[in-house]
């Protein structure tokens, strides 16, 4: 990754930053595309704009808790283009969790790859992580596709873990040690 301001949370395409407070209307904005939110988590009850303020603001006082975190996804040109975040990490063993979301109209341009990246990078290159884990629903291609892209291997399948759209899904579970990721980027 080609980083030229030397900032290790910028790429050639986008950089990852702390939700701010103003961020709140281009996610309020997101949430009402229930196919996106289906893909990346759950659709919800609807949320009023106060609802979507009061969120980004509690986002921006947040913080990390412990390495779990959310950031949101930008371009290079400053345009807010999803988010990402970490969970369950597990400094012990060295494991984390992530996940990734990209505004509709911003798919298919590498922002969601080059994020991935620039987390994963930070997690093993600062932080000692030596895996991560991504769970994606047996429905969503594109997250499929990514983390094959990205070199992830499937790890296992939970059956009917997620009832949407009327019916039962399956989660996949993919997997990345650090050891394959420099492997791939040597």
């Amino acid at each position: 990754m080609n980083n030229n301001n030397n900032n290790i949370w910028s790429g050639n395409k986008v950089r990852l930053r702390a939700i701010v407070p103003a961020d709140w209307e281009r996610f309020h904005q997101n949430d009402f595309d229930s196919e996106n939110a289906r893909l990346y988590d759950m659709i919800y009850f609807p949320r009023s704009e106060e609802g979507t303020k009061n969120w980004a603001e509690q986002q921006s006082a947040k913080g990390p808790n412990g390495d779990n975190i959310m950031l949101a996804i930008e371009t290079l040109h400053g345009e807010i283009v999803g988010s990402i975040c970490t969970h369950g990490c597990d400094m012990r063993h060295g494991t984390f969790k992530y996940g990734v979301a990209i505004f509709r109209e911003h798919w298919r341009k590498g922002y969601a790859s080059e994020a991935v990246k620039i987390l994963i990078n930070y997690f093993f290159g600062e932080l000692r992580y030596q895996k991560v884990n991504g769970h994606v629903y047996a429905f969503n291609e594109g997250s499929i596709a990514l983390h094959q892209h990205l070199g992830f291997v499937l790890e296992g399948r939970l059956r009917n873990m997620i009832f949407t759209k009327g019916q039962s899904f399956d989660e996949y579970v993919f997997g990345l040690t650090k050891s394959e990721y420099e492997n791939m980027n040597t």
